[in-house]
């Protein structure tokens, strides 16, 4: 098979789905395997301006692509390489038979945990940004990343709930991803100067300034230390005042529907 093959291959599966991959067991292995190869010496060098260390790579479980091991911060995951090596994905790999989690390192105990709730009242508010009004009744906690696609999303959606619900506090909790090279900055950045201009700013899009010094940083790491430590791995996440827990895009209608119900 064609390395154009290949690599046709692995932006169709990188299309399928913006946060999992669907592997059906036909097309576990190919011949593609024989003439691509990978070596975590290589692939480290690859993830460099992300940082981490690749500990093993194996060839995924859906063609074209190369599954990678990292430990970055003591912590370890599993992202995915297109055989161009052009295209990074961050997901879980399902079966299409099972609906079930996939992958070559095996690896249950890597997958994200499953969050019940969390204790509103145990978040850092301290260090949150604060949408809609800062003195409502109910507080909706939202753990963002300003590099993350689906969060930008969601904070449009966010905007429109300020209007919606005009009593209620969003509290914006920056969680920038390690898959994100510049989110921790941009994040350091807003939080230490609470700004919300510079908030919507980069879910604009648009060129942020730099941290001066350790502007941010105590304040950030914080709150991803809160976040890792009650399991917290992907963004967007919600906390609803009842604890409740939402990963991934809502919108502000539905949003609204569910805070009202608590």
């Amino acid at each position: 098979m064609s390395l154009k093959n290949c690599i046709a291959i692995g932006a169709m599966l990188l299309l399928s789905t913006p946060t999992l991959v669907l592997a059906h067991e036909s097309a576990v292995r190919g011949d593609c395997t024989s003439c691509h190869t990978l070596s975590p010496a290589e692939a480290t060098q690859l993830l460099k301006k992300g940082g981490g260390t690749v500990k093993s790579v194996k060839q995924a479980p859906n063609r074209g692509m190369f599954e990678l091991l990292v430990e970055k911060d003591g912590r370890e995951g599993i992202v995915y390489l297109d055989y161009g090596k052009k295209f990074l994905i961050q997901g879980l790999v399902l079966d299409l038979d099972t609906f079930e989690p996939v992958a070559s390192h095996g690896t249950p105990a890597l997958q994200p945990k499953k969050i019940a709730s969390i204790n509103p009242v145990s978040v850092p508010d301290q260090y949150a940004l604060n949408l809609g009004n800062p003195d409502g009744a109910k507080r909706l906690y939202v753990f963002t990343d300003p590099d993350c696609p689906y969060c930008r999303n969601l904070h449009g959606e966010l905007k429109k709930l300020e209007k919606l619900a005009p009593d209620l506090s969003i509290r914006v909790m920056l969680f920038p991803l390690p898959i994100h090279q510049g989110a921790y900055d941009k994040a350091r950045v807003i939080l230490g100067r609470k700004s919300r201009e510079l908030l919507d700013a980069a879910f604009e899009g648009k060129d942020l300034p730099q941290p001066v010094g350790d502007e941010g940083k105590a304040q950030l790491d914080a709150v991803m230390g809160f976040a890792y430590a009650h399991g917290l791995t992907g963004t967007p996440t919600i906390v609803f005042p009842d604890g409740s827990v939402v990963v991934g895009i809502r919108d502000a209608v539905t949003l609204k529907s569910l805070l009202e119900r608590m």
